[in-house]
C-alpha cells in the first residue's frame, strides 16, 4: 500500500509543477512519504502534504481531497499557498 501511495505522491507533485509551485517528494528513514510543497513567488508560504491509502491529507492532520483526484488536490494546495500578489 505505501508504494501506492509513493505513486499518488508523485501524481501530485507532476500537479503541482504544472502549476508553477515547487514540489518534491521526501522520503524519511522513519516515517511516512511527504509531498514538499513551496510556492517560489513567496517561499514562506509552503505545505507538506500526505498520501494515506484513498486520501490526501494536509500537514494538521485534516484531509483534503481524494487520491485519486491529484488535479482537484494540487488545486486546492495552489489556493493555499497563492501569494497576493498571485490572486
Amino acid at each position: 500500500m505505501e508504494d501506492d501511495d509513493f505513486q499518488r505522491l508523485e501524481l501530485l507533485v507532476s500537479e503541482l509543477d504544472s502549476r508553477g509551485l515547487l514540489a518534491r517528494v521526501v522520503r524519511t528513514q522513519s516515517g511516512r512519504p511527504f509531498v514538499r510543497v513551496i510556492n517560489p513567488k513567496a517561499t514562506s508560504l509552503t505545505e507538506n502534504v500526505v498520501c494515506r491509502a484513498t486520501d490526501y491529507w494536509w500537514s494538521w492532520g485534516e484531509r483534503m481531497h481524494r487520491a485519486d483526484d491529484p488535479a482537484g488536490a494540487a488545486r486546492k494546495v495552489a489556493r493555499v499557498l497563492a501569494a497576493v500578489s498571485d490572486n
